[in-house]
């Protein structure tokens, strides 16, 4: 959906001392990233911590942004579970959400035609614009370039976030798609190579630190200064880098506080980033002046 725009934001969800989303935190976080360039929000994704955020939570954070925040709300709803997806969705639909983003099913490893027909059940159940988000690291098992190009023929799937690490296989998308069939990358690092292969933008981590970078960086590229947004994008390596250094949201929750946007620690399982990851966050945020 070309109204997405190219930088869309997956955001943390903050969460209060008590470990209870802190839902004005949200809004203020949300404002905070759109004031800095991104052209839509993606809510309660993997960065959002989607698997340890209860359902009502995740429809009062889908509401609550959708009427405090003036860019379109992605709704992160997918699950390993293609009905439990679908609930999901449709509270999406009852928060006025402006899309869905579902991510390929985890730990129950569905082959490639369990894929395409877990995307294909939920896109014809629920009334939103879908993004199907590939993540083999998170997930454990990769959607293919064929399957992609197969969902991408069903209406409502208008989008793919592709996090696959593979620009043969995110090449492969591009080129059997659609022109109005928008390819994401799913990694910050990949984002001027997937749009100078012909991708639409970035689902960006980065984007709720550094945003008015990547900002810059994307229009800087399409506006045709191939070698200005290159620069950016070698200024931003190393942040790329110490950003995923352990397991996301730990890193950018932990650079965000550092920042003075409390946005407190991640739930459990994943634990509160330790010195070492925060003294490498402290380099390379000051490197950028972000510090």
């Amino acid at each position: 959906m070309k109204e997405w725009g190219r930088l869309l934001t997956a955001m943390v969800t903050p969460f209060d001392k008590d470990m209870n989303v802190d839902y004005e935190k949200a809004v203020e976080l949300a404002n905070k990233i759109v004031d800095e360039g991104t052209t839509a929000l993606v809510v309660v994704g993997t960065t959002g911590e989607s698997p340890t955020v209860t359902s009502e939570e995740k429809y009062e954070l889908f509401r609550i942004l959708k009427n405090k925040v003036n860019v379109p709300i992605i709704a992160g709803i997918g699950t390993n579970c293609t009905r439990a997806t679908i609930e999901l969705g449709k509270l999406a639909e009852m928060s006025k959400a402006d899309g869905a983003l579902v991510v390929v099913p985890y730990y129950n490893r569905p082959n490639q035609q369990g894929l395409y027909e877990h995307f294909k059940t939920v896109a014809e159940s629920i009334d939103l614009p879908i993004m199907p988000y590939n993540v083999p690291s998170r997930t454990g098992g990769n959607m293919e370039a064929d399957t992609s190009i197969a969902l991408s023929k069903i209406s409502n799937i208008v989008a793919i976030k592709e996090a696959s690490g593979n620009m043969d296989q995110i090449t492969k998308i591009i080129a059997g798609c659609h022109e109005d069939f928008l390819v994401y990358s799913g990694d910050d690092g990949f984002t001027l190579p997937t749009m100078c292969a012909g991708g639409y933008g970035v689902v960006s981590v980065v984007a709720q630190v550094a945003g008015r970078k990547m900002r810059d960086m994307i229009d800087l590229y399409v506006n045709g200064h191939i070698d200005k947004a290159a620069k950016i994008h070698q200024e931003l390596n190393p942040l790329f880098n110490a950003l995923f250094i352990t397991t996301n949201p730990i890193p950018v929750k932990a650079a965000l506080n550092l920042m003075g946007m409390e946005v407190g620690r991640p739930r459990l399982p994943l634990v509160e980033a330790d010195e070492k990851v925060k003294e490498t966050l402290k380099v390379e945020l000051q490197a950028l002046g972000l510090l």
